[in-house]
């Protein structure tokens, strides 16, 4: 059979299956959202007016995580894992679609769905709040660190739903890991320094963590040392990565034990 390549209509049918998973709208737009004017309202009432502006751009800056983290990290797992359950893939195999075919639509689908997110919710924020107008150099490394924290997400997600193959453990294990992160990188209005310190020593591992507390500081001035960030960004990936590798090998031997 002739192998298919990733084409226009794949791609539009990944992105299809990304915008019919409920999670998706719940979580990646309306959720940071509404976050986003519930927590400026509260923080807007405890700041001097001259302050405002700066006050709700941290918020921002700090919501804007939510979107990759829903729309990958809890959409794509979710997804794949219930695909996984009705042997969607093997299906996609026997219609002419390889495994990286069909891997490269979803990773197109995944980063393009989430930067419509990005965009909407940049949008109303900046329609309808106080917001300081970023250097174009701040603006382009938050886009930079959204996309490489998307890449990161759906290794983890990828990895962790072939592992399981089954919904309910990796939703189970995916929302575990959404809130878990929410509340140690400053997240859910407590901010990483009024963690306990070993909270803390776990929150510095995690990229999100230096965005929170960092990004706002040098958003319309100022120098910011990116070491810390770039450290918990390789740390990250290395961990999401080894979860990768472990899943696709032990999909390649269980391939093989069944052609035996």
């Amino acid at each position: 059979m002739t192998k298919k390549r990733c084409g226009r209509r794949l791609i539009m049918y990944e992105i299809r299956n990304v915008l019919g998973n409920p999670f998706v709208y719940m979580f990646g737009i309306f959720f940071p959202i509404l976050m986003l004017f519930i927590i400026t309202k509260a923080v807007q009432a405890d700041v001097p007016e001259s302050m405002i502006p700066q006050a709700n751009t941290a918020v921002f800056i700090t919501m804007s995580l939510i979107i990759p983290m829903a729309v990958v990290l809890l959409g794509y797992s979710s997804n794949y894992s219930q695909e996984l359950e009705k042997e969607i893939p093997l299906r996609m195999q026997l219609f002419g679609f390889s495994p990286n075919t069909t891997l490269l639509a979803k990773i197109i689908a995944q980063f393009a769905v989430m930067s419509i997110g990005l965009v909407l919710y940049t949008i109303v924020a900046y329609s309808t709040l106080e917001m300081e107008i970023p250097r174009p150099g701040a603006a382009l490394c938050l886009i930079i660190s959204l996309l490489l924290l998307s890449g990161i997400f759906f290794a983890l997600a990828h990895g962790v739903a072939t592992i399981l193959k089954k919904f309910g453990p990796t939703y189970a294990i995916m929302m575990a890991v959404y809130f878990g992160v929410m509340v140690l990188c400053g997240m859910m209005g407590v901010q990483v320094e009024d963690l306990p310190e070993a909270a803390q020593k776990v929150a510095a591992l995690f990229p999100m963590s230096y965005i929170t507390s960092d990004f706002a500081g040098f958003w319309t001035e100022g120098n910011y040392n990116f070491t810390p960030l770039i450290q918990s960004f390789l740390f990250f990936g290395a961990v999401s990565g080894i979860i990768l590798l472990i899943a696709l090998r032990r999909e390649r031997r269980e391939v093989t034990e069944k052609r035996m």
